[in-house]
């Protein structure tokens, strides 16, 4: 129980910063995507079920990562990490589903033409799920590396205090200086000097 604390813990684990550019990588891919699943259900609207699971993977996408983003960023504290790896895990399933029922659906549409009724929008219905295919392959494959090292972050981090930040590669913040009251010492001659004391805020993505 020990070892799994992290995941069931709440706030934002500690997590190198590669893996917040994973993260936009894969809204911006998405929205790649988005575009070419509407197109290939502009050029085949009757029951279209490539595209159709695609776009609906794609929104999914962007409620999850951009909303995960959102809370990472500006409410920390709202962070659920174990309902973070649940959603993560669905996005897994239904990304492997969309990209090979997108390739399945791209290889009919290509080898219309073996049957003798090959026309220009079969090839462009079968060039636009072939792309969803190979870009929702690799989103896949990224939203298994952040799988991945979600879990690690998490598990590294089990009090849910970020204090084994430095273990991802961040810097650990320095205690702050303790001030004492001034009366408790006798005056000293000459000019006296305050020193700022310095604030450490911790972020959620730390920098290599």
């Amino acid at each position: 129980m020990a070892q799994t604390s992290g995941l069931l813990a709440k706030g934002v684990p500690p997590q190198p910063v590669w893996l917040f550019y994973i993260k936009i990588a894969i809204l911006v891919l998405s929205v790649i995507i988005l575009g070419l699943a509407a197109w290939a259900v502009s050029i085949f609207p009757y029951g279209n079920g490539p595209a159709g699971i695609t776009i609906f993977t794609v929104i999914k996408t962007f409620i999850v990562y951009g909303g995960a983003l959102g809370l990472e960023l500006g409410a920390p504290q709202f962070f659920y990490r174990i309902a973070a790896l649940v959603l993560y895990a669905l996005s897994l399933i239904f990304w492997l589903t969309s990209w090979a029922y997108c390739a399945s659906g791209a290889a009919a549409f290509l080898s219309a033409g073996s049957w003798g009724y090959y026309y220009g929008w079969h090839k462009n219905e079968g060039a636009a799920l072939g792309a969803s295919a190979g870009l929702g392959a690799i989103v896949w494959i990224l939203c298994i590396v952040h799988f991945v090292f979600f879990i690690r972050a998490c598990l590294s981090d089990p009090e849910g205090n970020g204090q084994n930040q430095a273990e991802l590669g961040a810097v650990k913040a320095e205690p702050a200086v303790q001030s004492y009251p001034a009366q408790a010492y006798p005056a000293q001659p000459g000019a006296q000097y305050a020193q700022p004391q310095q604030t450490y805020v911790q972020q959620p993505y730390a920098t290599q």
